[in-house]
């Protein structure tokens, strides 16, 4: 599950975590909707392609202190993205809630990954 721990609401109740390189690279890929989480070794530049994941997602930058440092909203199909921002966590969100405004998150707020 992954809390917003600043606004104490739910982003996702269910998620894959990827920790290997090769989990890392496929990520959603060929894969029907979905959350994922990239968990690497220490925080780093995030470039993210969106080959082969056929629906647009939200991605969440979060650093080391589990704070959201950058967001890419709507992700499309068949693009590319390079954060600005370092990141030890990468949270992919094919499955968004919908609650009328831009998400359940704003760059800031802190994350909880349970």
């Amino acid at each position: 599950m992954i809390l917003n721990y600043t606004r104490n609401k739910v982003i996702s109740e269910n998620e894959i975590v990827c920790k290997s390189i090769f989990s890392q690279a496929l990520g959603l890929m060929f894969h029907h909707k979905q959350n994922l989480i990239m968990v690497f070794f220490e925080e780093r530049r995030i470039s993210l392609h969106n080959f082969f994941v056929f629906f647009p997602i939200d991605v969440l930058v979060v650093d080391k202190e589990m704070k959201i440092v950058e967001i890419k909203r709507d992700f499309k199909p068949f693009t590319f993205w390079n954060a600005s921002q370092k990141g030890k966590y990468v949270i992919e969100l094919g499955i968004r809630k919908d609650s009328g405004e831009k998400g359940e998150y704003e760059i800031g707020e802190k994350v909880e990954i349970k």
